[in-house]
Order: structure tokens, then sequence, then C-alpha cells
């Protein structure tokens, strides 16, 4: 039997396919259940990352492919992701939990029982790869046109070298559903599920409401010069560079530029209003050793294509971004992650524009 692995099952196509590679390929596989939370934590029947039919179809996939099977509750791990959502819209900013949940509690829960069983690697069905960079283990995006590197960057770095990507090199989501149907896995025709897997329905505004947020403080539409054009239901229902369902009649095309918590103001702008040549950002974590000041591309939003730019680090923890063209929509909350070539080198989440 070759080296052990614990894989992150989730009752989906993806992380049962990732299963089913690892175990071909001869490694000793354990399945884990992670329990985040139930839709019944959110008085709504709404599916959710814990659902008993997720739960039943993970183990399902496990008995297909004769491999242990283990359920792991991570709730109490879990309702720290859903307090930083809630603040950060209350702070006027819009996060992106992947991000949090993936270092804390996916990586982390399964590192923690890896290191207390002796296992070798954890292994999940993202869409990834692990690389070498100038000596280090580092990850790198997949060769399919879905990549899910950005999500990643706050990994530690003394991870990465036992972590296991079976799905970075497949060509693309046929190539998985295929492979299920391959080894007969019950869920290879099972939809994808929502990205934030504890908004319930996919809106997130439901999940302000059922916490009784600030966030949805009522308060005043203001223009760049900060006259008063409109009124809102709540500052946490928009976000930087937002244009549909403002409500807000200009005549032509106007952007949501600034949202201020302290006011409950949300600033309407034009387009050109939300251009920037530079961010600032903090919450730094860096997957290789980099100098004080590199050239890079900069993603700053999960399907964005990334720009080129000089990153200059400016302390433990905390970097800026020089753009090369100006950028539209920098947005506080979401992440700016580092990239050279194919290889994610680090990131930070974003704290605003840098002025220059």
């Amino acid at each position: 039997m070759g080296k052990k692995v614990l894989v992150a099952v989730s009752g989906g196509v993806d992380s049962s396919v990732a299963l089913a590679l690892l175990r071909e390929s001869g490694y000793d596989v354990t399945a884990v259940f992670l329990c985040l939370r139930m839709g019944a934590d959110f008085g709504t029947n709404s599916r959710s990352c814990c659902s008993p039919q997720d739960a039943a179809d993970a183990k399902a996939v496990a008995e297909k492919l004769d491999v242990k099977f283990v359920t792991l509750s991570a709730k109490n791990d879990f309702d720290p992701i859903i307090k930083s959502f809630i603040e950060d819209y209350e702070n006027g900013r819009t996060p992106n939990p992947c991000i949090r949940c993936n270092e804390k509690v996916k990586f982390g829960k399964l590192f923690g029982l890896a290191d207390s069983l002796e296992v070798d690697y954890v292994a999940t069905g993202h869409y990834a790869r692990i690389a070498e960079y100038n000596g280090s283990a580092v990850i790198a995006g997949a060769r399919a046109g879905k990549d899910q590197s950005y999500v990643l960057f706050r990994i530690p770095r003394e991870r990465i070298g036992r972590i296991l990507f079976p799905l970075g090199e497949l060509e693309n989501k046929t190539a998985v559903r295929d492979i299920a149907k391959k080894f007969g896995l019950p869920v290879h025709d099972k939809p994808d599920s929502q990205d934030v897997c504890f908004v319930p329905d996919g809106d997130y505004v439901k999940l302000l409401e059922a916490y009784k947020s600030k966030a949805l403080s009522a308060g005043n539409f203001i223009n760049t010069s900060g006259k008063i054009i409109g009124k809102h239901d709540g500052y946490g229902r928009f976000t930087i560079g937002q244009r549909r369902g403002t409500g807000v009649a200009a005549g032509h095309p106007v952007y949501v530029t600034d949202i201020n918590p302290q006011t409950a103001e949300v600033t309407i702008g034009e387009r050109q209003d939300l251009a920037a040549m530079g961010l600032i950002a903090d919450e730094s974590n860096w997957q290789a050793e980099v100098p004080e000041s590199f050239d890079a591309t900069i993603k700053i939003r999960y399907k964005n294509r990334g720009a080129a730019g000089k990153v200059i680090i400016t302390g433990k923890d905390s970097f800026e971004v020089l753009f090369e063209k100006p950028i539209e929509a920098i947005t506080p909350g979401q992440a700016a992650v580092v990239y050279r070539g194919e290889y994610l080198i680090g990131g930070g989440i974003i704290k605003g524009k840098l002025s220059i």
C-alpha cells in the first residue's frame, strides 16, 4: 500500500474524482467528510455545505471505491468564518469567505487530523497544482479553464509540500465527469454546488437579515461631490463597481465607487471614477521568498484575468501594488493574489486604492 493521504470529500463530483484518482494511483486513502454547517443553523431549508444528501453521497462514493470514510465536525471552526463575513459587510468591504475557510477550516482541520494520525498528505478536489518555484513548493494554476488557485493563497508555506491536487492536470470539467462515469461514481451527473456554501440560495442579504446585521442600515446615495442623490435600504447590499440594482436614474450608466460604513453613504460615480493605479493590501501570506519589490501579475478578484504591476513589500504582513495601467473596481475585502507566470507567490486582503 502506498503513502497515506486524507482526501476531503464533499459529496460532489470534483472531490469524488480526486478520491478515485488517488486510490487508483496506489495511495492509502481515507475519505474525510467535513461537516461545516447544517441548513437548519440558518433558519432555512436551503441546501447548505453539510446537507444530509451531501453526507450520504460522500459515503456512497467511499463505499463504491472501497475506501475508509470519516466524518469530521468543523462547525465550531466555521462559526468565525461566518462572523468575519458579516463583519466585512458591516465595515463596507466585500469578502471572499472561501479564502479564510480554505486556510482555517478545510486545510486546517485536514492537517490537524493528518498530523494526529501521522498521515503523509492531504488532498482536495480544487482545480490547482503543486509546482516548484525557486526551490520552494508553491501552488500553481490548473491546466483546466477553471482555476481555483486564487482562493488558496493563504495556505501556510510549510504545508504546500504535503498537498495533492489530483484534478490540476485535467483538461476541463467534462473530463472530470467522464472519469466519474468510468469509475461508476453515483455523483457523476450531480450539479455543481454554489460558491459560498453557507449563503442561503446564493443570496447573502438573507444571511445579513438573519443575523440582523447593521450592514443593512439605510442611508443616502451621494455623488462624488457629496450631494445626496437618493436613498438606499442598506449599504451592505452594494459592492464597488456595481452598476445594476442601485435604482439611481442618471440617464447613463453609473457605478458604486465608494461605501462609507460610518455614515451608511454609498457613492455613485462615473466609470472613470473606478480607476486606480495601485492598491494597499494587508494580511499577506507568501508561499515563496520574495524581494522587497518585484514585477508580477496580480489578480484582484476570483474571475479576474490579472494585471501587470510592481509589488512593494511595506511591512511584515502588508504590501502595495503599482499597476502598469489603471485598474477598475479595486474592492476592499477581496484578495490581491500575486503570480509569477503560472506560479502563485502569495497575496493579501485589499484595504483600498493607493493614492498616487
